[in-house]
């Protein structure tokens, strides 16, 4: 075979490999597709504190979000993870929220006071209520007091209207007789049982 041919042949070979079929680009690894509408989903709050993977059920995201991330320190602080994840999962799903917030008030009791906790602060406010109690006590017997009072002098100030309007027509010179209970005289009348007698007995010239 003389060179012409083997150029030929080499120049064949090599146009044959750099082919479509052959490039660089189709020997790649292919990658897997993206699932789509993918969220990636911030972990809870307490799973991040936690330091731990936030699964999908995860018992504590429901209460304790990303945005309050105080609210399970307070009640770590008080109540450790693993007894508030018990609490939990040991109740059903109504009550688990009202279990959380007895938890949360609890520990932030227990802070301000670890001696007695929420109970003293139930003390306190017993203590408050027993003095509103009185204070209203008191204002209501004083209430009544007033309105005894008020009734009182309604009394009095009728009963000195009663008495000036009857006075008002007794007249202040009575006539003569007439008050002392005496017989009413005239010109012309007097009494039978006077001892006058009657002005017709006597004649009236002598």
């Amino acid at each position: 075979m003389d060179s012409s041919e083997t150029t030929t042949t080499i120049h064949h070979q090599y146009y044959s490999s750099s082919s479509p079929s052959s490039s660089p680009t189709s020997s790649l690894p292919s990658l897997p597709p993206t699932p789509p509408n993918s969220v990636v989903l911030s972990p809870c709050a307490a799973c991040k504190i936690l330091r731990r993977r936030c699964v999908d059920k995860c018992v504590l995201a429901p209460y304790f979000p990303p945005t309050e991330p105080l609210k399970f320190t307070t009640a770590h602080r008080v109540f450790g993870a693993s007894n508030i994840i018990k609490s939990l999962q040991d109740l059903p799903e109504s009550q688990r929220a009202d279990a959380v917030s007895s938890m949360v008030y609890e520990a932030n009791a227990r802070i301000r006071d670890p001696v007695y906790g929420c109970a003293g602060a139930i003390c306190q406010l017993q203590k408050q209520v027993s003095e509103l109690q009185a204070q209203l006590a008191r204002a209501q017997a004083e209430l009544v007091n007033m309105q005894a009072q008020h009734a009182h002098l309604i009394a009095l100030v009728c009963m000195e209207m009663a008495q000036s309007q009857a006075q008002q027509y007794v007249p202040s010179h009575p006539i003569d007789g007439l008050a002392a209970g005496g017989p009413y005289v005239d010109a012309f009348y007097i009494d039978a049982d006077s001892s006058q007698g009657s002005m017709w007995e006597e004649p009236l010239w002598t």
